[in-house]
């Protein structure tokens, strides 16, 4: 525990600072409350995009065999862009997925397997989802990051600096209580040996008659 003046004006600051840790307290606990309610969203939005991925790949299933036969469908098809947006939670920006937009390039129907369209069709749900999944994934790196953060502040408000303002308010309180307790004995002690010396120096009442 670091040193301290055992003042009033240490006394004072001491109580302001408390005051201070103890209102900022709840407020980085709900930040913390909102976080790891952000994450369990996030969590669950994960959930559902893997879910929709694996239902996609299993509709595959019946007709894989037209894609043995050698066709460079991903020559057909390119992402042109990625929209995003951005969300505040808890004061942490995230990126949040607006869209993917494909470029297809055209194709010969004549040189191109029956199932191409679908297949396209397949294949940009899958890149789609892909990506939604990498972005789901950064915005849980980024509360993640700010709920650790936010979780070492709340836990050093709690077990660090509100109990060592209380310990310092009551050493500093002690101290000064006693301050004031021998000061009232000194005070005493002070007044006692004034009375005494007045008494040594009073004349015998009998000198003063004779």
């Amino acid at each position: 525990m670091p040193a301290i003046k055992h003042t009033k004006n240490e006394l004072k600051a001491q109580r302001e600072a408390l005051r201070r840790f103890e209102r900022f307290l709840p407020m980085l606990q709900l930040k913390k409350q909102q976080l790891q309610m952000e994450i369990q969203s996030i969590d669950a939005a994960i959930a559902q995009k893997k879910a929709d991925e694996e239902r996609v790949i299993q509709a595959l299933r019946p007709w894989l065999r037209m894609f043995a036969d050698p066709f460079p469908i991903e020559s057909l098809l390119s992402v042109e862009s990625v929209g995003q947006s951005e969300s505040n939670i808890a004061g942490v920006t995230i990126p949040v997925f607006a869209g993917i937009f494909f470029k297809r390039e055209p194709i010969d129907l004549f040189d191109s397997p029956p199932w191409i369209d679908e297949g396209l069709e397949t294949l940009e749900q899958l890149i789609s989802l892909h990506t939604e999944l990498d972005i789901l994934a950064e915005q849980r790196r980024l509360i993640v990051e700010e709920l650790r953060s936010t979780s070492q502040r709340v836990n050093l408000f709690e077990k660090v600096k509100i109990p060592e303002s209380r310990e310092h308010i009551r050493i500093i309180k002690i101290f000064l209580g006693d301050e004031q307790t021998a000061g009232v004995a000194r005070a005493k002690n002070a007044k006692n040996r004034s009375s005494s010396r007045a008494a040594d120096i009073e004349p015998d009442p009998l000198e003063r008659s004779a």
